[in-house]
């Protein structure tokens, strides 16, 4: 019944969708995206509100007598990434694409909007809430600071993401840490400069880093139980400008992914411990910079939110062993702020084969234009029933 409806939609959500993605915006930027947003829901007849976090836009539906409430959440940003995807629809703007399918977040949330305005099929008041700046910035954060669940409190929220690589429409979702938190630390080794060939009158840095990032591997191998999940990449290193000298420096960008307090603050005491004791096995020095951008805390799904999701699931035909997760979905997501202040679900919805999220190749499936939306619908008629 909920696809069938929707079915009706499905071009139009189709046409916004790619509308959206042609026109990319990053973060605290989505100008476009947000007035496109409040148009849509202001033709359905909600009560909108803009102007929260700069970007953010709430659309709110009221239906039957009850007092309850409850959210639903999208993020609208871009990323800094050129597409490279060749489609019909691609971005049209150099260096800036919707690599996460963050375009089609937003777009299965109209569709909830088109959906819930047609059949009003709930008791109580539901805020869709559509936040700019997800990506390393937390819009989430900035939309709390403004007074977000102040001005719109409500007992549960929910959000989910398109997730690459799992069959199109399957839920996946678990109790507790659903994402990780992640803190990004900055490393500086400084050596002493020299020639090439005279290496023994230098200390090189390059070889110190070089070392150091397979020691550091040992931080999570070694130093954090196995059973709470972690993580740390370096995703980056700089250093030097000749094959025939030694620099003086060489910095290394690297990200803690933690799903708990206790293995966090473990893992950040050792951490700078262990970069200073390797580098001065080397005759080096290390600084060391952390918090660029906003740390994300972990994301910790409410029981009773996940339990109606995983019953949505269920009920639509998926098996239990398809569902559960067996353990955290490794990236971050500044919805965690959000379910610091209010009990929610987050979950993943599969996107089909295709490229990775943040690939420069990648698409948002637009099958899940009708299958987010009617998750989405279930959830919210199981968890308002009229």
């Amino acid at each position: 019944m909920r696809l069938e409806i929707l079915r009706k939609y499905q071009d139009e959500l189709r046409a916004i969708r790619h509308d959206l993605h042609r026109h990319p915006e990053l973060c605290f930027e989505e100008t476009r995206t947000s007035a496109i947003v409040t148009g849509e829901l202001q033709k359905l007849g909600y009560d909108v509100t803009t102007g929260i976090a700069g970007t953010g836009v709430i659309g709110t539906i009221r239906s039957g007598k009850g007092n309850r409430a409850i959210a639903f959440r999208a993020d609208m940003d871009a990323l800094p990434i050129h597409e490279e995807s060749g489609l019909p629809h691609a971005s049209t703007v150099p260096g800036k694409m919707h690599a996460c399918g963050h375009d089609g977040h937003t777009t299965m949330l109209l569709g909830l909007a088109r959906y819930l305005a047609e059949t009003r099929n709930f008791g109580g008041t539901i805020h869709l809430i559509f936040q700019p700046a997800e990506e390393n910035i937390s819009g989430a954060k900035r939309m709390i600071e403004e007074g977000l669940f102040k001005r719109f409190p409500v007992e549960m929220i929910f959000a989910l993401h398109n997730m690459p690589g799992t069959p199109v429409g399957q839920v996946i979702v678990r109790p507790g840490a659903i994402t990780a938190a992640v803190d990004i630390i900055n490393i500086t080794v400084k050596g002493v400069a020299g020639h090439g060939a005279l290496p023994h009158l230098a200390h090189d840095p390059i070889v110190a880093a070089s070392s150091l990032i397979m020691a550091l591997q040992t931080l999570i191998s070694r130093n954090n139980d196995a059973l709470d999940p972690a993580v740390l990449t370096v995703g980056a290193i700089h250093g030097g400008q000749l094959a025939t000298a030694i620099p003086e420096k060489v910095t290394l960008q690297c990200g803690l992914r933690t799903t708990s307090r206790t293995s966090r603050e473990k893992l950040m005491k050792l951490l700078p411990e262990m970069i200073d004791a390797h580098v001065k096995s080397f005759g080096c020095t290390a600084e060391i910079d952390y918090g660029d951008g906003i740390t994300y805390p972990v994301g910790m799904n409410d029981a009773a939110a996940t339990a109606i999701v995983r019953g949505v699931a269920i009920a639509a035909g998926q098996r239990p062993q398809n569902i559960d997760l067996r353990g955290p979905i490794m990236f971050s997501e500044d919805f965690a702020f959000m379910l610091e202040e209010v009990p929610g679900c987050y979950f993943g919805i599969g996107n089909g084969p295709g490229k990775s999220l943040h690939d420069p190749g990648y698409d948002f499936n637009d099958e899940l234009l009708l299958w987010g939306p009617a998750a989405f619908a279930a959830i919210a008629e199981k968890a308002l029933p009229k």
